[in-house]
């Protein structure tokens, strides 16, 4: 009988404490557990799950393209700015290897994250296939670019689009962590950049210098050391 009476106090107490559990968290939770059953060495089908579902909601962006993607939809008009999530990515030139953790933490976000009702927009840009872009906005691995996309004025000028540069650890990023960005909005914790690198309003874009300049640093970064060095060694002796 005391068991009974006992039981019967403690399981509305659980079922509080259940509903204060965000919802993310349980979300890191359902995957770690689902992962837990996996044999180890396994490929994971949670993580493939994820990656696949990645494909489809999340847009590549590239040089070409980005100008045409990175812009204010006609649907979200009367909502203000267009929030933007773009998950900075490399290989194992540009990320030494080490960005396998926080890849997998990113596809398991896309899923919760494409569920909710508002939304953001999803992209991801690889800086080892697409040096020039990176070197262009001056990003690189690991983070994530939000964006925020002003809708134009009726005059049709267009306000300062606000974007910030957020880092992830390589080693210890969750599928939390980066769903808190937009649900919790950690992002506001980031001052946005104003720098000259600014992928809207910066003035290497204003001035349309920046891809040229994107391409002289991805070239020094490919010149063998040894033909900079003699190039050096060129010009020294013509000015003798």
């Amino acid at each position: 009988m005391r068991f009974t009476t006992s039981l019967a106090l403690v399981l509305p107490l659980l079922a509080a404490a259940e509903q204060q559990i965000p919802l993310v968290d349980k979300l890191q939770g359902w995957f770690d557990r689902a992962k837990s059953y996996i044999p180890t060495g396994a490929s994971s089908p949670v993580d493939a799950g994820a990656s696949k579902i990645a494909e489809y909601a999340v847009t590549r962006l590239s040089l070409d393209n980005w100008k045409s993607v990175l812009v204010p939809s006609a649907s979200a008009a009367s909502k203000g700015p267009e929030e933007w999530m773009v998950f900075v990515t490399g290989g194992n030139k540009t990320c030494y290897g080490l960005c396998g953790t926080a890849e997998k933490a990113w596809n398991q976000s896309v899923a919760y994250l494409s569920s909710q009702p508002s939304a953001p927009h999803l992209a991801i840009v690889d800086c080892e296939t697409q040096q020039v872009l990176c070197n262009s906005w001056a990003a690189g691995p690991l983070s994530i670019m939000h964006v925020l996309l002003p809708q134009p004025l009726p005059d049709q000028s267009k306000p300062a689009t606000t974007v910030r540069y957020i880092g992830l650890n390589r080693t210890s990023t969750t599928a939390a962590d980066i769903t808190k960005i937009h649900t919790e909005k950690t992002y506001t914790k980031v001052a946005p950049y104003e720098g000259v690198w600014h992928p809207f309003n910066g003035p290497l874009q204003q001035f349309m210098v920046a891809t040229p300049v994107g391409y002289v640093i991805w070239f020094f970064n490919v010149m063998p050391s040894w033909l900079f060095m003699v190039a050096i060694s060129f010009f020294s002796r013509s000015f003798m």
